[in-house]
């Protein structure tokens, strides 16, 4: 499933089997902090959240900004992940 970024609504999006999966952040100078995650429930528990917030490190990455995790699931991830620690 692809991963998309809506920089209006301060968001990445993932359509689901079952709604939409979010990653929501603010940006702050040179840092997006994510501050929620979300995957409808039907969805959860198929890796559709690890997958939606890989890409949107992923991408805070490639566009030359900092990753400050604020939300648990994106903590956790992080903490999974030492390759996203900054």
């Amino acid at each position: 499933m692809a991963v998309k970024h809506n920089p209006a609504l301060n968001r990445y999006e993932m359509k689901t089997e079952h709604g939409l999966a979010l990653a929501v952040y603010h940006q702050q100078g040179g840092r997006r902090v994510f501050t929620h995650t979300e995957v409808p429930a039907e969805d959860e528990g198929k890796g559709y959240a690890s997958q939606l917030v890989k890409e949107a490190l992923d991408d805070t990455r490639r566009a030359g900004l900092e990753i400050q995790p604020a939300c648990s699931f994106v903590v956790a991830f992080v903490r999974r992940h030492p390759e996203y620690r900054e």
